[in-house]
């Protein structure tokens, strides 16, 4: 590649070959592995990823229909940098659609994004959980409620910007991760079913940002330099907390903060303010480190201990997902499957079985296990292939090693 060139001095933008646009063309291409002209309909958030598949898809020469969600609608994400799916972006997506040349849709999902994801996202602080508001906005809206939209409009499949990649496997299509690991988005994906996955394609599974940014300009798109989706899209100021007050004000409840021993160390001013693993805002001084290690949603108090007390050895899943060989993940656990456990999108994977413990699916680890949190989700990946997705699901309760 050439050197960087700067679009709208946001952020760096590489100089492509004609080679290198040929071989993104190509890349898409057998990414859908569709016969030329057939109807693809290309999930169009605003953002270059997304805008930079739809036009690729048009360019290797297949019927594309561009579609934007529109999910929520807040004064301050009008023009704030690293939103999506409002204001600008929407603007953003409806002249990339005119300049490449396609059809392009809106969907107004706001009530159906507020049920889901918004209300949800809520609920989970007021549980004591620390909820992934993008995965349950894959799991609903995108690849639920939008892939029968694009269903409904004839389209043979459906393309987005995420990087990660699908690949067929006799008659299963199986998930894996983007060849560029450092933007690879299988842990936000791992919901998706054996049903849609056979039914998305990733384009730019083969590609690292900067050659995506480099398509972009290439192509004479203005979004070449725009920042990516940043924090949760929802929370324009990023204070999650201001939003969960206004929604859930019973969050704001007094209760007390508790050492594992039992001793009273003070008081705090609302259960949400808190998450597994915290340590700093504790304001408790006992000479010694302590973390938030559980919260009682019911008593309203948050517990507190040293680091050690924060590995965990074993956690139970709910609302599971399986894309492994076995039929059903209850079946791999009976058989005691290894895999490879991811409970955090910026963790590595963790060597652990699956088993069944009191008639529920769980994930033991082979070591003691950091930063597990109820509401987290917990991805599985196979440990002969460990860019293989084998499904996962949001974690519902832990056992700690013992202190």
């Amino acid at each position: 590649m050439a050197a960087m060139t700067l679009v709208e001095d946001i952020c760096p933008v590489p100089d492509i070959r004609r080679t290198d646009m040929d071989a993104a063309i190509e890349s898409a291409r057998t990414a859908v592995g569709l016969p030329v002209g057939a109807r693809v309909v290309a999930a169009m958030s605003g953002g270059v990823d997304s805008t930079v598949v739809a036009a690729l898809l048009h360019k290797a020469g297949y019927d594309v229909v561009g579609v934007t969600l529109q999910l929520y609608d807040h004064g301050a994400a009008l023009k704030k940098k690293g939103a999506c799916c409002a204001g600008q972006d929407i603007h953003d997506a409806r002249l990339a659609a005119d300049m490449i040349g396609i059809p392009h849709y809106v969907l107004d999902y706001e009530s159906r994004f507020k049920d889901a994801v918004i209300d949800q996202f809520a609920d989970s602080y007021l549980k004591g959980q620390t909820p992934v508001p993008c995965i349950r906005c894959n799991q609903t809206v995108k690849f639920r409620d939008l892939l029968d939209v694009a269903r409904d409009l004839g389209a043979e499949a459906m393309a987005t910007g995420h990087y990660v990649r699908r690949a067929a496997h006799g008659n299963r299509s199986q998930m894996r991760k983007a060849v560029d690991h450092s933007r690879d988005q299988s842990y936000f994906l791992f919901a998706t079913t054996q049903d849609q996955l056979d039914y998305l394609r990733f384009p730019l599974a083969d590609l690292e940002k900067p050659q995506v940014r480099g398509v972009a300009a290439e192509l004479g798109l203005k979004i070449a330099a725009k920042p990516d989706s940043q924090d949760i899209c929802f929370v324009p100021s990023g204070d999650y907390r201001t939003l969960i007050d206004r929604l859930r004000p019973q969050g704001r409840e007094a209760g007390e903060i508790v050492h594992m021993d039992g001793r009273v160390l003070g008081a705090h001013a609302g259960i949400t303010d808190y998450t597994i693993g915290q340590r700093r805002g504790l304001n408790v001084a006992v000479g010694e480190p302590l973390f938030v290690v559980k919260l009682e949603p019911e008593t309203r108090r948050v517990l507190v201990g040293p680091r050690e007390a924060l590995l965990t050895r074993r956690l139970t899943l709910e609302e599971t997902n399986w894309l492994g060989d076995q039929a059903s993940m209850e079946e791999a656990a009976r058989d005691g499957a290894p895999v490879l456990a991811r409970v955090r999108s910026t963790r590595q994977p963790s060597p652990a079985r699956l088993a069944i413990v009191d008639d529920i699916v769980s994930v033991v680890f082979d070591q003691g296990e950091e930063g597990v949190a109820p509401g987290q989700a917990c991805v599985l990946y196979d440990p002969v292939d460990p860019d293989r997705v084998l499904g996962g699901g949001f974690i519902a309760d832990t056992t700690a090693v013992a202190v």
